[in-house]
């Protein structure tokens, strides 16, 4: 019995192993499915309520995505613009950025000359050859991440459309997979359970996000910082990365309002500003507008963002915390996993008796 055990555990950790593999090199494939499935739950509320309304569930589909889309064009070619050109200007700004800076940027020149030099006493002792590996051209990279960005929007958009225009078939589908009534009553209440608290959770952030982003816009254009809509957008999608995203908007903030305003206390209210927000936002809006029950884990969220970012990158980053939802939401909906939704929840709470004395035995 004890090998059969150890031999059904070593099973389990390398089917585990073997997901987060494919995972890691099925990127391209299995993000923009999951973002599909993530932009279905987020729209499934309103095409809900279209349907209520009288509106069939394609018609209200194709609209909701067709005007996701539309947001979304206009987004990246109302900024595309101004991006590349701050990305051309990187070098300039960093060096007015240290000229600003003056006191800060002569301890790390100090730094950086006595690097240079160990650097090259290690290459004089060593007597070995450089080699230069010849990386692509900037327009092969740029046109190469254009197309693989552009086909996964495409992919995640028309997999959105047509699971909201599919209506209740796939839950029709769950309900006939199970020969007895209460079976089928208990995985369809299951399903619309996971759903309304995961479209909830994603609509309300979304709604919130978005929010942030319109008040940020405001407060830098109040201060005279040019361009803030890129601000604004910027903010929309880092508050998606919880604790992180708002360290780095208020650093990248601050950095071009150092360059832009001529003082250094007048810029430094740009990245205040956006400290406040985040703040406002997450430690009061958010709580009082989500809840405590889809509270989560702080540390929980803080090693989800961590693992997803270093398998996907900043995407993986994005995607994490809904991702989290969903699998927390479904583990408090299915009794063998109650035990890790526990762990997820924020709340102080505990498994009823009858489930202790099962995760016991």
């Amino acid at each position: 019995m004890d090998n059969l055990t150890s031999i059904r555990r070593s099973l389990q950790f390398l089917v585990l192993v073997a997901l987060f593999g494919t995972c890691y090199f099925a990127r391209d494939l299995i993000l923009p499915i999951l973002l599909g499935f993530l932009l279905a739950l987020t729209l499934s509320p309103l095409v809900r309520g279209f349907y209520r309304a009288g509106i069939p569930h394609a018609v209200s589909a194709g609209v909701l995505v067709t005007l996701t889309a539309l947001i979304i064009m206009a987004v990246v070619f109302g900024s595309a613009g101004t991006v590349a050109l701050w990305s051309d200007e990187l070098p300039s700004m960093g060096a007015e950025i240290q000229q600003k800076l003056r006191v800060m940027s002569d301890a790390m020149e100090g730094v950086r000359n006595a690097t240079e030099e160990v650097e090259k006493i290690t290459k004089a002792e060593d007597g070995s050859q450089e080699v230069i590996v010849q990386q692509p051209g900037l327009l092969d990279t740029a046109m190469d991440t254009v197309t693989r960005i552009g086909a996964s929007l495409i992919v995640t958009l028309v997999l959105a459309m047509f699971l909201l225009s599919s209506g209740e078939l796939f839950y029709l589908k769950m309900v006939q997979a199970f020969p007895t009534l209460a079976g089928k009553k208990r995985i369809l209440s299951t399903v619309y359970n996971i759903e309304r608290r995961v479209s909830r959770y994603l609509l309300t952030i979304t709604v919130i996000n978005a929010g942030l982003g319109l008040c940020l816009f405001a407060y830098l254009t109040a201060l005279g910082m040019p361009q803030a809509y890129v601000w604004g957008i910027a903010a929309f999608l880092l508050n998606f990365l919880p604790y992180l995203g708002g360290i780095i908007g208020t650093v990248l903030v601050g950095a071009f309002a150092i360059v832009t305003f001529d003082t250094v206390s007048y810029a430094l209210l740009a990245p205040l500003g956006y400290l406040a927000l985040t703040s406002l936002e997450g430690q009061i809006l958010t709580p009082f507008l989500v809840g405590r029950r889809l509270a989560m884990n702080t540390v929980a969220v803080f090693l989800t963002v961590v693992f997803w970012g270093w398998l996907w990158g900043v995407p993986g980053a994005l995607v994490a915390v809904p991702f989290l939802v969903v699998f927390k939401a479904v583990c408090e909906n299915f009794e063998p996993l109650q035990t890790i939704g526990l762990f997820l929840s924020s709340e102080d709470r505990h498994l009823p008796e009858h489930e202790d004395e099962k995760a016991e035995t």
